[in-house]
């Protein structure tokens, strides 16, 4: 079945003392293209990344994102001594000149602004690059099943455009002939009333006829539509990649229909090239969001 190339996933993974978060999102895009936005202690797995990545997705506009977990374990408290001393110094200086009675606590250095200050854990990056390897793991994961998912309803959508363009494909075949014979018939009359009455040599006029079926003749056209469309729908059940396959297919049926169009002498012939021509729009448009 084919596969979208829109989705989204997202998990989290520890190993060792190290957490991490993982979305990974894609968008229609001609090739695959992988962005990775990493935090700087993380930014040596930027290769690892999109290589996973390439494992796993053909085509696609991939997003991918790490963070370390906001965790109880990710910030330390940082005791600054030297500022903690000059601190303690300076309130014993003040309480002995001003004659204050009590002595300079712990609480007092503490609170002082600049003492304790959070700052982040050194990174234990193997730990880190192996629960970024699961969590990434399990987040392709969900965004292929999404990417699943979307393509079933594409599948579902392009199945039933087929069908109508196979519909109007079968439509012209018989309307073909119809058109040959009212050629026939308009340019008789018009040499008739032309002529006032004089017969046209039968001849000469089924040589007409007949150079006039050879320039309309679609029946190679109507043969390359069919086959064009037994492709595609063949594509729409295979498990592999397929939507480079499919938009060239499609832009085959565009190029087919234009050419019945422009052979086309009837208005009801006319009529159902522009519908089909409106259908290979609307896939076009559809496959190109196919993996």
């Amino acid at each position: 079945m084919i596969r979208s190339m829109t989705g989204f996933g997202a998990a989290r993974a520890a190993q060792g003392g190290e957490e991490i978060d993982v979305e990974a999102r894609s968008v229609n895009h001609k090739f695959c293209d992988v962005k990775v936005r990493l935090p700087r202690e993380l930014a040596a797995l930027e290769i690892e990344i999109v290589r996973a990545v390439k494992e796993r997705l053909a085509r696609g506009g991939v997003e991918v994102t790490c963070r370390r977990a906001a965790s109880r374990g990710t910030l330390v408290p940082r005791i600054d001594m030297a500022l903690a001393e000059e601190y303690a110094r300076s309130f014993g200086e003040i309480s002995a000149r001003l004659g204050l009675a009590g002595s300079v606590e712990l609480a007092h250095v503490l609170a002082a602004e600049g003492v304790v200050t959070l700052t982040e854990r050194a990174i234990d990056l193997e730990a880190a690059r192996a629960a970024a390897a699961v969590a990434l793991d399990h987040a392709l994961t969900a965004l292929t099943a999404m990417r699943e998912r979307e393509g079933q309803a594409l599948a579902r959508d392009l199945e039933g455009r087929l069908g109508q363009v196979e519909g109007l494909v079968a439509k012209v075949e018989k309307l073909a002939p119809q058109s040959i014979e009212q050629y026939r018939v308009r340019l008789q009359d018009r040499i008739q009333d032309v002529a006032r009455g004089f017969n046209p040599d039968p001849a000469r006029l089924a040589q007409e006829v007949a150079l006039f079926a050879d320039r309309m003749d679609v029946t190679e056209e109507l043969t390359r539509l069919r086959s064009h469309v037994a492709q595609t729908r063949a594509l729409l059940a295979v498990n592999e990649p397929a939507g480079r396959k499919m938009e060239f297919l499609v832009q085959e049926m565009h190029r087919e229909t234009n050419t019945i169009g422009s052979k086309s002498q009837s208005a009801e012939i006319a009529n159902a090239v522009v519908t089909m021509k409106a259908e290979i729009e609307r896939m076009r448009e559809q496959v190109q969001n196919v993996e």
